[in-house]
């Protein structure tokens, strides 16, 4: 048996030194092949990655594009809404200032009305406003058109 033994444990040995020349042999032999895959599929995970990274960059450009035509649409819309604000209040300020004056003209109508038959009281105020002024000098044209200069020097 002793004679089994040792043959059993060259015969091991002999596999075992085989199988690592094998070993070593499919290593050397797969080893470059594995680094051209691996090479390969960084190469394949970077032009991804750059596809990816254009695709990004070419959808915020139109994002950014698309932002500024809403913009540039939302000043002209925000323009157009202020004119025709504008218009329109000037319409209603020109309507009030119709209606103001219609009202000035209403009440100098009934002024008059009310002064036609007052004359005493038109000569009173009249008066009135002449003892009431502060020096003031009253010009009177003449029938040359030409101004009694002294008509106020009487005070």
């Amino acid at each position: 048996m002793y004679q089994n033994k040792q043959a059993l444990a060259l015969g091991t040995l002999a596999f075992l030194f085989f199988a690592v020349i094998i070993s070593i042999g499919l290593l050397m032999w797969s080893w470059p092949k594995y680094n051209l895959y691996r090479m390969e599929m960084h190469g394949r995970a970077a032009l991804k990655e750059a596809e990816w990274s254009k695709q990004i960059l070419i959808e915020e450009a139109k994002a950014q594009e698309t932002a500024s035509l809403m913009q540039a649409k939302a000043r002209v819309t925000l323009a157009q809404a202020e004119g025709e604000a504008q218009i329109v209040k000037a319409k209603a300020e020109g309507l009030a200032d119709i209606e103001s004056a219609k009202a000035a003209a209403e009440a100098n109508r009934i002024i008059g009305e009310s002064l036609k038959g007052n004359e005493e009281y038109l000569r009173y105020i009249w008066i009135k406003g002449l003892h009431d002024g502060k020096g003031e000098r009253i010009y009177i044209p003449t029938e040359a058109g030409l101004p009694i200069l002294e008509a106020g020097r009487g005070k």
